[in-house]
């Protein structure tokens, strides 16, 4: 038997420019996680999982609620599409691989549609866990290129509008600097990918709803078509995107949490004036409102659904709790992950 875990990630300053050729921070948090077990068996069987992949409903109404709150595509998907890039991959790399088969399960607790990398997640456990299924390592298939792989599944196979982002944090673990220059990108086929230490980072909550109802895909389509077709506000603005992140890695390497945190609120202004406030939505405008209004920086750790920022002492994080709760939200202290994202 074979498992792999993956946690989930939040974009600590530059995103979205990471879809866009820019530069990104970003991190793995231990506090939500995605699992995947391989168990040797005589053909291959994907096993359902009881919540995320139901079948069975007490009623019409029951099944309508859950399609709401959960779309509908469970886990099954990513799997499949999983697998099935994963052996069209080997194959065109000429690695071989021996007949043995297996029977997937998977669990997960990150919340769905909050920019938490739930759906990466996933990929990258199974991916890992095929891996060493099949006694693979890094040799064969190097860490840098492995996020191109994990991506291709969402993009390739089921049409998810993703950047590298989610995957490179996810597949390497800890905290990563990226770099996704163009020039660099078209010469290696990857970014340039930096470990940082997450014990540089401050204190920080992370605050979410049950309720995101966004695809994070879509939001991108817009401001993607625009960058594809020149227009120069929206590339400036993804430089200036790339910009903070280069910053906040300096801030962080100083330990200047102050300008940190002035980078972060940056990050979020920006990103409202290129959205505007329709697509960013109102609980997240609340989201963010909240923090500001008891003096804490904060921002999108991905595509809308919950934000992240910096709390000053333990009495600053007990009001930022109370006034999130008295809200409807959930509502957290992050718990960083300093080892890596992936544990058998």
């Amino acid at each position: 038997m074979i498992g792999h875990r993956t946690y989930s990630r939040v974009g600590l300053i530059g995103n979205p420019s990471d879809g866009f050729f820019g530069k990104t921070l970003s991190c793995c948090i231990r506090n939500f996680y995605a699992q995947v077990v391989l168990m040797e068996s005589a053909r291959i069987k994907i096993i359902p999982h009881s919540i995320h992949d139901p079948t069975e409903f007490s009623s019409l109404n029951e099944l309508e609620q859950t399609s709401i709150r959960d779309g509908y595509y469970g886990g099954i998907r990513l799997i499949y599409a999983t697998c099935k890039r994963f052996n069209e991959y080997c194959r065109e790399k000429g690695i071989l691989l021996d007949e043995r088969n297996f029977s997937i399960i998977y669990d997960t607790n990150i919340p769905r549609q909050v920019g938490l990398g739930g759906s990466s997640a996933i990929i990258v456990s199974l991916m890992k866990s095929l891996m060493e299924f099949y006694n693979i390592s890094n040799d064969d298939i190097p860490l840098e290129e492995q996020p191109n792989l994990v991506l291709s599944v969402e993009t390739k196979e089921l049409g998810i509008n993703a950047g590298l982002q989610d995957r490179v944090i996810q597949t390497y673990g800890g905290m990563v600097y990226m770099d996704f220059n163009r020039e660099i990108m078209g010469k290696l086929g990857h970014g340039i990918y930096e470990r940082m230490d997450p014990k540089l980072l401050p204190n920080m909550f992370l605050a979410y709803t049950d309720n995101p109802g966004k695809d994070s895909g879509k939001m991108h389509n817009e401001v993607r078509f625009r960058f594809n077709q020149g227009d120069k506000e929206i590339i400036d603005a993804m430089n200036t995107f790339a910009s903070y992140a280069q910053e906040a890695k300096y801030a962080l390497e100083e330990k200047d949490h102050k300008r940190f945190g002035e980078l972060m609120d940056m990050n979020f202004n920006l990103r409202r004036k290129v959205y505007g406030d329709k697509v960013i939505g109102s609980d997240n405008l609340l989201m963010i409102d909240i923090a500001r209004s008891l003096g804490a920086t904060a921002k999108f750790p991905g595509s809308g659904g919950a934000i992240i920022g910096i709390y000053k002492d333990e009495e600053h994080f007990n009001k930022l709790k109370e006034a999130y709760l008295s809200q409807g939200f959930r509502f957290t202290k992050i718990i960083f992950d300093m080892w890596g994202s992936s544990e058998d």
